[in-house]
């Protein structure tokens, strides 16, 4: 018998949310997001049910992000409503779960990257663990950080969420709690027990006492370079800054960018440095850079190279940061129909 891709049951005082492909790392598929907001919004009125709690099943961690190769294949096929149809509905989740009334508890344990984020950093309590690895990983597939990561990222400490979204660098459990991307820090080896005391406790009072002592956040002790160099207001600017720096983290991180999507990188810069109001701004500007993105950016080319013909050697169009003008950057950002209605 096939196994379902969600796991939905009610623990003490607690619904329970758990991802379970583990085999695909839990990436979210559509099924998977439509049976979450069937779940939210079924217990968003039940009494007895007191908090809601996202986890993972396997050992490898919580979500790798959303089943980008069916996003691939149905786009190349020239099928744009899965994604469409996809990201209008994640994103309607991801605001769900920001403004839920009870408490939303992410276990972010091991890898937490890109809808991983959506599903847990919106919420009211998020845990991370030794384990974790976070990130929004998108423009190394010719991407733009969406599920709300762009209004994340963006209110991170001086230029850190710039870096993040900019080299698709994952992080860990101390630097998510620096970059307020999470709350609490608890031992990995407990998590089973946080969960059983979640069930027949006050939130707040169970996280506390499961309290672990946090490591220093590496991000921290680079903010100097970081935020010297990512305050420039362009792509181009931001990698002479990094090229000019002492550091050798610096310089590294420069070539590393000079590999990735020249229209994700001017877009994702753009998209960071917009006004947003609110979690839902944010989520609507990302739904038309995602499609666009499908239309007439590199994300098809992206995901093929790095995951269906897997030969790590994407043929970027425009090649060139150079050949990225405004005029193609502004294309990402124009109102379509279609776009979901978040609440």
């Amino acid at each position: 018998m096939t196994e379902p891709e969600i796991l939905l049951r009610e623990q003490g005082s607690l619904g329970r949310i758990t991802l379970n492909r583990p085999k695909a790392l839990n990436s979210l598929t559509l099924g998977m997001v439509r049976e979450m907001m069937r779940a939210v919004q079924q217990w968003r009125t039940a009494e007895h049910v007191q908090a809601i709690l996202i986890d993972g099943a396997g050992e490898r961690g919580l979500c790798a992000g959303g089943d980008v190769r069916a996003l691939h294949d149905a786009a190349k096929a020239g099928d744009e409503s899965l994604p469409a149809t996809f990201w209008s509905e994640e994103y309607q989740l991801n605001s769900a779960l920001a403004r839920y009334p009870k408490p939303v508890i992410g276990i972010m344990d091991g890898i937490c990257m890109g809808g991983g984020v959506g599903i847990t950093a919106h919420g009211s309590h998020r845990v991370v663990t030794e384990r974790s690895k976070i990130g929004m990983p998108e423009v190394g597939i010719g991407f733009v950080p969406d599920v709300g990561g762009t209004y994340l990222l963006s209110r991170t400490p001086g230029e850190l969420g710039t870096h993040l979204a900019l080299t698709g660098a994952s992080i860990g459990g101390a630097d998510a709690l620096h970059c307020g991307l999470a709350d609490h820090y608890v031992d990995s080896g407990n998590l089973a027990e946080l969960v059983e005391a979640l069930a027949g406790g006050e939130v707040d009072d169970v996280l506390r006492k499961f309290a672990a002592p946090v490591p220093a956040a590496p991000l921290a002790a680079q903010q100097e370079w970081i935020d010297a160099a990512y305050s420039a207001g362009t792509v181009e600017e931001i990698l002479r800054r990094l090229r000019e720096r002492p550091e050798e983290a610096a310089r590294e991180t420069a070539e590393l960018i000079t590999r990735l999507s020249p229209t994700a990188l001017k877009v994702t810069l753009r998209s960071l440095r917009s006004d947003f109001d609110s979690l839902e701004q944010a989520l609507t500007q990302e739904f038309r850079v995602s499609m666009a993105c499908v239309r007439i950016g590199d994300f098809v080319e992206g995901v093929r190279a790095a995951l269906v013909d897997k030969d790590r050697n994407p043929q970027w169009s425009p090649s060139q940061l150079s050949d990225v003008d405004e005029s193609r950057v502004e294309k990402f950002f124009a109102p379509i129909a279609g776009e979901p209605n978040l609440v």
